[in-house]
């Protein structure tokens, strides 16, 4: 069967994974709502496409901290990615570095940060959970930022893991021939087999519950990388943000798998987007399947988004082939889109090309 869109790879890595590894990426916290939410909430989103605009070329380039990339579509960081397909994030670095886009490297990957860079060049991002011992935290920034990579995204809505009642069910933990290649070295690789969740015991021994924006400073003093707070969904939080010389913002739920029943991303978009009062860039994550979805959060000002999810199960599915594949559709998508709302450059694309369920109605102007 050929694949034509990205939602088509999540029903073919059901087929192939375990019931426990497939879960484990699949689900959400708790009831699921924000899942579904993160989902359907893009559907209260319609265009209002300009016509006869000449949309011959088409430019779908941006920057990103700087870095040019060759679209706003990158990789959000997902853990243990060698439980989806052998190669892991070996092939997931590979597929966004021919893609010409950013790849960001979870803290908990099946892969080093070295290993990661060893594929070859490209943009990186890295991923930062904080452990309690601060030196763990230290070495691994240490770490890549000597391998490369080109900023941190720290995740800042993990005190706790959330309650995701499949991986209780099944009891997870990392499959035995796997490690949590970063700390391997610490003896902070292994996830030990838990009453529950084998994940949620090891957040519990491991991660520092007492983060605060205090240790946003601190990360600054201990690297030269730029810091993107992973995990804000309101405006109060975003003026903290900036204050605390956050780099860049990325509007994320953790794929609606920590606190169930806060909005979906792209709801949660404007009103972050409004409080960084263009002093940082805004990054939306979550929720993306479709190229009409990458313009819709766009047009409500975000500078870029993150796909997850997708990755993992096109991972799954048929390995970097299938990572290249979910970012080329994506990209055509866009494209096409950019070309029938009538804007030829991400520049292009503003607030008034669509028109949201939450919108005053419309006055339409006297022409």
């Amino acid at each position: 069967m050929e694949i034509t869109n990205v939602t088509e790879y999540e029903a073919i890595a059901k087929e192939k994974l375990p019931k426990m590894v497939y879960d484990y990426y699949a689900s959400g916290a708790e009831d699921q709502w924000t899942l579904k939410e993160n989902r359907n909430a893009f559907s209260r989103i319609l265009f209002r496409p300009r016509i006869l605009i000449d949309v011959s070329k088409i430019d779908m380039s941006t920057t990103v901290l700087g870095f040019k990339i060759s679209m706003p579509i990158m990789i959000a960081p997902t853990a243990m990615q060698k439980m989806a397909h052998p190669e892991g994030e070996y092939a997931t670095a590979r597929a966004a570095s021919a893609a010409g886009t950013i790849m960001t490297l979870s803290s908990w990957a099946t892969s080093s940060v070295e290993e990661v860079s060893s594929t070859g060049p490209g943009i990186r991002f890295f991923q930062l959970y904080v452990y309690k011992d601060r030196n763990v935290v230290a070495q691994l920034v240490r770490r890549a930022e000597k391998a490369g990579f080109k900023a941190i995204a720290l995740t800042v809505d993990t005190p706790r893991l959330g309650r995701r009642e499949a991986d209780i069910k099944n009891r997870f933990t990392l499959p035995p021939f796997l490690t949590l290649k970063n700390f391997e070295g610490l003896d902070l690789g292994k996830m030990d087999e838990a009453a529950d969740s084998g994940l949620a015991s090891y957040v519990a021994g491991q991660i520092d519950r007492t983060l605060s924006w205090q240790d946003v400073k601190w990360l600054q003093t201990i690297t030269k990388l730029p810091i993107l707070v992973k995990g804000v969904l309101t405006a109060e939080d975003t003026r903290i943000a900036v204050q605390s010389g956050a780099a860049g913002i990325i509007v994320s739920n953790h794929g609606a798998r920590q606190l169930d029943y806060v909005p979906a991303t792209i709801m949660a978009l404007e009103e972050v987007v409004k409080a960084a009062r263009g002093e940082v860039p805004v990054f939306l994550d979550g929720g993306v399947r479709r190229g009409t979805d990458v313009f819709k959060a766009l047009a409500l000002g975000a500078s870029g988004i993150f796909i997850g999810r997708p990755v993992v199960f096109s991972l799954a599915a048929e390995g970097e082939a299938g990572v290249r594949k979910v970012l080329q559709m994506l990209r055509d998508e866009f494209e096409l889109t950019m070309a029938l709302s009538g804007c030829r450059s991400i520049q292009e694309i503003t607030r008034n090309h669509i028109v949201a369920d939450w919108d005053t109605p419309r006055i339409v102007p006297r022409l």
